[in-house]
């Protein structure tokens, strides 16, 4: 039963700073895949402050680059308490699956967390994952508030410490966080005492993403041993892909990525051979072996300078168009973490066919959310 489940030894040590909470891995940490335009160099306490979206203008590039560095720097010298197993994230899925059945209820509440807070704090936009962790929130019956970055004391120049040290003070249980810095979620549970749920976190990851899509596609073709999946995109400015090919090779998928050059991030053949998975530049050779494809978004917003001469080459080079669909078998997913570019890198032929599974990856996003946060706050072992 879902009031009694029973945490795995490993989860109930790993506390708030375990994978879905906050992973973290150094060998895809590279420096230049640290967002740039941290305003203050991350020295001493590592004081991270709210991002300047347009700070390319207002910082030199010698002290972005310190920044990057010293952010690598600490997602490097972190080392996770435990190592989430295949069998942890199995358990999470098995609790998601009871908490999918709650959205078929006429009355979707569970007194799980009744007498729990747990705060959003987003300052980055973003529609499915925080309506998602709100909603999670409150079918488990926790006290659930939003806080903005624009609705905060950090539009005023308040730092991102004194902000979540702040909201630490009210006795709150949870912080689920997204923020344009590589590394604020680890540097978060570093300065506060309660749980944080990495929500994004820049270029860096997004755990909770990579679960929903592994249980949604896990919920398709079963068993995901074995299954080529393929992810295809913005790579470089993708938090997505990262969490996902640590979370797909875990549940013993066989991954690629495919993306043009300019958007393969530097550094990740080491890594590739470390973790175990392939890249490529060419779409259409890797993708009548595919079992699964994931379209990942071309961040416009992240991206200064060229790296597609046009809309129309990438759409021809690298998009799910209406040609490669037909190459698809019809039992193939099609994933997408959304919002979705119709017409860049989807077509609405693929984003509407029948194997797409794009609103089934937001419907298992609020279940798998939810068994994050119980996980978390109220079975046995949870932090307290």
């Amino acid at each position: 039963m879902i009031l009694t489940a029973t945490l795995p030894a490993t989860l109930q040590a790993a506390s708030k700073k375990c994978f879905f909470v906050s992973s973290y891995h150094k060998g895809y940490a590279h420096a230049d895949q640290i967002e740039a335009g941290v305003r203050d160099t991350l020295k001493g306490h590592c004081e991270l402050r709210q991002f300047d979206m347009d700070s390319k203008r207002r910082s030199s590039e010698v002290q972005i680059k310190q920044s990057a560095l010293a952010a690598k720097e600490i997602i490097e010298s972190w080392k996770p308490d435990v190592v989430v197993t295949a069998d942890d994230i199995a358990t999470l899925f098995e609790t998601a699956a009871e908490m999918h059945d709650v959205q078929r209820r006429q009355v979707k509440k569970l007194p799980a967390l009744r007498g729990r807070t747990v705060i959003n704090l987003f300052f980055e936009d973003s529609t499915r994952t925080r309506s998602s962790f709100e909603i999670a929130g409150k079918w488990l019956s926790a006290d659930t508030i939003n806080i903005t970055g624009k609705g905060s004391s950090a539009s005023k120049g308040e730092s991102l410490r004194d902000t979540v040290q702040t909201i630490a003070a009210m006795g709150v249980d949870a912080v689920v966080m997204r923020h344009a810095a590589s590394g604020a979620a680890l540097q978060v549970s570093q300065w506060i005492d309660a749980s944080v749920i990495n929500a994004g976190d820049g270029t860096h990851e997004h755990p909770s993403q990579a679960l929903l899509d592994a249980y949604t596609l896990q919920g398709r073709l079963g068993s995901l041993d074995g299954r080529h999946v393929v992810l295809v995109g913005d790579l470089t400015h993708s938090r997505v892909f990262r969490s996902n090919v640590l979370c797909l090779t875990k549940l013993g998928a066989r991954v690629s990525l495919v993306a043009p050059p300019t958007l393969m991030p530097s550094g990740v053949e080491p890594w590739s051979k470390e973790v175990g998975f392939a890249t490529s530049y060419d779409l259409d050779e890797v993708l009548p072996s595919a079992d699964a494809v994931m379209m990942l978004r071309v961040q416009r917003e992240r991206m200064s300078g060229g790296f597609f001469p046009s809309a129309r080459e990438y759409t021809v080079g690298y998009g799910l168009t209406r040609d490669r669909l037909a190459t698809l078998g019809p039992d193939v997913p099609i994933c997408h973490p959304g919002p979705m570019n119709r017409g860049l890198e989807i077509a609405d032929d693929a984003a509407d066919a029948a194997q797409s599974l794009v609103l089934d990856q937001v419907s298992a996003g609020l279940a798998v959310r939810m068994s994050i946060l119980y996980h978390l706050l109220a079975g046995e072992g949870a932090a307290r």
